[in-house]
């Protein structure tokens, strides 16, 4: 693979752009790999990359039903942060936060990465000394956090309105090294390594059947064939309980959508993320000046991937109290993502009662943030069978009882 450089750019320049490679391969299946993964989203590509990075194992295919980046990675908002009480989830969210900061340089392609910073507004004194208590919790997990009073806030965006009637701002909870990315550039920068380790990344295919050898996992069958494997991850957000009944086992989550939507463009009038969570709505502007805003789930169980009025309505006339500036701008479009959700509100990196089958889910609406951690601990519970990212995240501790509860900071808005 060609290394992308500002001298490639102009080499390529005065040779019209004519030279320049293809991304990633799109090569027909092979019959048989070490490891298939189930899902070219941002998780299912992170998992490959450090699958061959950290452990050297390259016979991998990624097996994708759609397009590479088409489901959820290419339908969030791009908020990264990292400040969560419990301490597994701090571990895992912190582990990507730092990762996503080196990832343009580790791919050797833009991300976009933009440490600018991530607001979550207390609005109620509940919400003050919820804030304050991740805060200290952050400060012993070694996660850079402070809570920060209204005026702080106001400094930090001029353009909001803390004196509102029903929700005024009393502080909030500052992460400076929190951010945003390109959401499709790391999927595009994951695939791209990916293929040029020699990973087989394979579109259009759809998994119909999971077969099984006696209790371990043989491979999965395909509208492309049979493939086998040696070894079999299953990463692909709200139909993991798809995939799961094929293989015979059941999770615990269920698939709800998760709206979002963006104005027209503006000239910059906000440089750091700002999460609601009391009024279910966050914000940001991206590099185009179209302002970044989302909500909460939807309140009933659906596989919808696009948008509803009643959404809209809800999540802009909560945020406008708090920036009135909003009812003036044009909706410029709007879309849903499946998302899947457990009732602690934690995700899912596990074995499954499938020898050799391995499953990565249940990340809410909370998946972008923690792909590059997500993927890391995941090749290494695939490659190891163990991975200390990982180990508190398993399926046995909903029979165990040992619930990792994120419903605060993972159930409302990210």
């Amino acid at each position: 693979m060609r290394k992308y450089s500002a001298f490639a750019i102009a080499r390529e320049a005065a040779r019209h752009h004519s030279g320049w490679e293809r991304a990633w391969r799109s090569p027909a299946p092979k019959p048989f790999y070490d490891v298939i993964i189930v899902g070219a989203g941002g998780h299912g590509l992170a998992s490959a990359y450090y699958l061959g990075k950290n452990f050297g194992i390259t016979n991998v295919a990624v097996i994708e039903k759609g397009w590479l980046g088409g489901g959820n990675t290419g339908r969030n908002t791009t908020i990264i942060r990292s400040n969560y009480l419990q301490d597994p989830s701090a571990a895992i969210y912190e582990k990507s936060r730092s990762l996503y900061e080196t990832l343009s340089q580790d791919l050797n392609y833009n991300i976009m990465f933009s440490p600018r910073g991530v607001i979550m507004l207390a609005q109620t004194h509940h919400e003050v000394r919820g804030y304050l208590r991740t805060a200290h919790a952050n400060a012993l997990q070694g996660v850079e956090t402070r809570f920060i009073d209204k005026h702080e806030v106001k400094k930090l965006v001029p353009i909001m309105n803390i004196e509102g009637p029903r929700y005024p701002v009393l502080g909030g909870l500052w992460q400076p090294r929190g951010g945003t990315a390109r959401h499709d550039a790391v999927a595009w920068g994951y695939a791209r390594a990916c293929s040029d380790m020699g990973m087989d990344i394979i579109q259009q295919t759809e998994v119909t059947g999971i077969t099984r050898d006696g209790g371990a996992v043989a491979g999965v069958e395909t509208t492309k064939g049979f493939i086998g494997c040696k070894k079999l991850g299953v990463v692909v957000a709200g139909h993991s309980g798809v995939l799961a009944e094929m293989a015979g086992f059941r999770l615990p989550l269920e698939s709800v959508a998760l709206q979002a939507l963006v104005s027209e463009p503006i000239k910059p009038i906000m440089d750091v993320v700002v999460m609601a969570n009391t009024v279910h709505g966050y914000m940001s502007q991206s590099d185009k000046g179209e302002m970044v805003i989302g909500g909460g789930t939807d309140s009933h169980n659906n596989y919808t991937q696009r948008g509803s009025f009643h959404h809209i309505e809800e999540t802009v006339r909560a945020l406008i109290e708090t920036f009135p500036m909003l009812s003036r701008l044009k909706m410029l479009r709007q879309w849903g993502g499946i998302v899947d959700v457990t009732g602690d509100r934690s995700p899912i990196l596990s074995k499954t009662p499938v020898d050799n089958m391995f499953i990565n889910c249940g990340w809410g609406t909370g998946g972008f943030k923690a792909i590059p951690g997500s993927g890391w601990g995941f090749a290494e519970l695939m490659a190891r069978g163990h991975s200390p990212l990982t180990a508190e995240f398993g399926l046995e501790r909903f029979r165990e009882g040992r619930f990792i509860d994120e419903s605060v900071a993972a159930g409302v808005a990210h």
